[in-house]
């Protein structure tokens, strides 16, 4: 694994680490249901991205 991708795969467990705090955040305020929804979809997409990384 080149430098690069170190790096895009560091930046992208950052940012499931903060989505992950704004999820649980979002479920105990439970104000708005489809900002939940939408930060799963993200989580999702960012794991999928952190394995893309690991597999090149």
């Amino acid at each position: 694994m080149d430098k690069k991708a170190k790096k895009r795969l560091e930046v992208a467990r950052k940012r499931l680490q903060k989505l992950q705090a704004q999820i649980s955040g979002a479920r105990q305020q439970n104000d708005e249901p489809e900002l939940v929804a939408r930060l799963e979809e993200e989580i999702q997409k960012t794991q999928s991205d952190i394995e893309k990384f690991k597999a090149s």
